[in-house]
Formats: C-alpha cells, sequence, structure tokens
C-alpha cells in the first residue's frame, strides 16, 4: 500500500513539474529574481570565508549531503549516491509566487537513488505572513510523510534580497512571523521544521531570540573548516553548511552524526 503521505508528496511534485515555470515567473517576474539559493544572502553579506571563533563540535561521525534548487536543474542522482551523498534538501518554494520547476526531478531522482530527502521554503516575510507562506510550501512539495526517507521541512530565513536587511520588520515581528511559520508547518505535517540561519542575521533581526532550539533543529552555514558561536537557545547544530560548491551539486552539507542519527531525524 502506497503510504498517504508519500502519495501528497508525490501528486504535489506531479503539479510542481506541470505549472513551476509559470509560477517562476510570478512577481517579482523574473525567475533569476526569485529563485534564491539557501544561504546565497548570507554568503553575499557575510561573505564565504567566515572566520570562527571555535571549532565544530563533531559527532563520532558525519554524514554527506547536499541542498539543491532549479539552479542545479536535472541532478544525475544515481552518480551523487555513488560518490556518497546520503541525504538531500531540494528547494520547493519562495514567498508565496515561486515554485521549484525542477522539483519533481530533484526530490523524487533522489529518493528513488537511495538519498534521504526534505524540502526547503526560501521566506519573504515582508510579503505575507509565516501561516500563509507555511501553507504554500507544504501545499507545493513540503510535506512530510512517516516512510522513513523523509527529513522534515525546511525554513530558509535569512538576509533579504529585495531590500531591508530584516524585511522592515520588528525584532518581535520577526520573531512572531517565525512562530507563525513553524506552528503551521508543525499542524499540518507534525513535523518541526529545521531553521536555516546564521548567528548574525539572527541576532540582527530577531534579537538573538531562543525560544527555537528546544524544538526546531538547527541548519547553520559557515563556508570554513569550523563553526562559531551559535544562535540563542540551540546547543548544538544539526546540520552545517560549509560550502556552496565541491563534490555534490549545490551546496555541500554535513549531518552532525552518523547515518543511524539522521535516520531518526527522518523518523521523527
Amino acid at each position: 500500500m502506497v503510504n498517504p503521505g508519500r502519495l501528497a508528496v508525490l501528486c504535489s511534485a506531479l503539479v510542481l513539474a506541470a505549472t513551476g515555470a509559470a509560477a517562476a515567473n510570478a512577481a517579482p517576474t523574473a525567475a533569476s529574481d526569485n529563485d534564491h539559493e539557501m544561504g546565497s544572502q548570507i554568503a553575499l553579506v557575510e561573505g564565504r570565508a567566515m572566520p570562527a571563533a571555535q571549532p565544530l563540535t563533531a559527532q563520532v561521525a558525519q554524514t554527506s549531503g547536499m541542498d539543491v534548487s532549479s539552479h542545479q536543474g536535472n541532478i544525475d542522482w544515481k552518480a551523487v549516491a555513488g560518490k556518497g551523498g546520503k541525504f538531500a534538501y531540494i528547494k520547493a518554494t519562495e514567498a508565496t509566487t515561486y515554485t521549484n520547476p525542477f522539483f519533481a526531478q530533484q526530490y523524487n531522482g533522489s529518493y528513488g537513488a537511495g538519498l534521504l530527502h526534505g524540502a526547503y521554503h526560501f521566506a519573504v516575510p515582508n510579503q505575507s505572513g509565516g501561516t500563509a507562506q507555511a501553507d504554500y510550501f507544504v501545499n507545493h512539495g513540503g510535506a512530510w510523510s512517516r516512510d522513513g526517507m523523509t527529513l522534515p521541512p525546511a525554513l530558509d530565513i535569512e538576509y533579504n534580497p529585495y531590500g531591508a536587511t530584516c524585511y522592515g520588520l520588528s525584532q518581535a515581528a520577526m520573531v512572531a512571523w517565525v512562530r507563525d511559520f513553524s506552528s503551521r508547518v508543525l499542524a499540518r505535517t507534525k513535523r518541526f521544521p529545521t531553521i536555516f540561519t546564521s548567528t548574525k542575521w539572527w541576532a540582527q533581526c530577531t534579537g538573538n531570540n531562543g525560544g527555537f532550539g528546544a524544538d526546531n533543529p538547527l541548519w547553520i552555514p559557515f563556508y570554513g573548516s569550523s563553526v562559531g558561536a551559535l544562535p540563542a537557545g540551540w546547543g548544538f547544530l544539526t546540520i552545517w553548511q560549509y560550502a556552496d560548491k565541491g563534490t555534490f551539486p549545490g551546496d555541500q552539507d554535513r549531518f552532525n552524526g552518523a547515518y543511524d542519527r539522521l535516520k531518526a531525524l527522518a523518523n521523527g
């Protein structure tokens, strides 16, 4: 029997394949203007060589993976698996105006090659509320299935590519936006979303709020050999984006633990 949650994701992916190109041309009009890769604005503002104050405290082993978007197009997932890739996050949506036209190939292809996979959403908090963007995300690929192969949905929240760093929101309003998004994803998928952000952005735009670490896994970019201080509330990171190119397509990531712990994350 097909897992109902898995079927919903597959159906969503088929819809994306048919409609993604049109969605990519929604406002802003140019696809290149509303398809931002995870960490792209952090690299632009903070740089790709980020000095770190302390080394990454690694577990016994770390597990290799990647995150991709439409910029990578169709991917040879068997080749990725052959090089040791164990997981992939795929961009599904941005704001409520963009869907990745390559999502179906990337999401289903990674699953078919035996990789654990998940979907992420690039937030644009001044365009619509956290609940609205969570619904758009879940409806367009951000669902979760208890199939042992699907990682929790992820929220990519970083510097504004369209204007003011914090999207014109106060720190309190930004915290409320993230909480609304997280709560809605939890209600829809039964999983708290992973939060991808930088320590510097989080401090500036949320006042270094410490209220998410107990529930939301942390994914953080540091392009170098080590990781510095984490945002308030998190005692450890779950995923480290350590480079924007390398062995695998897209950004290079490491899950901070062995593969069996990554499977445990997928299983909830």
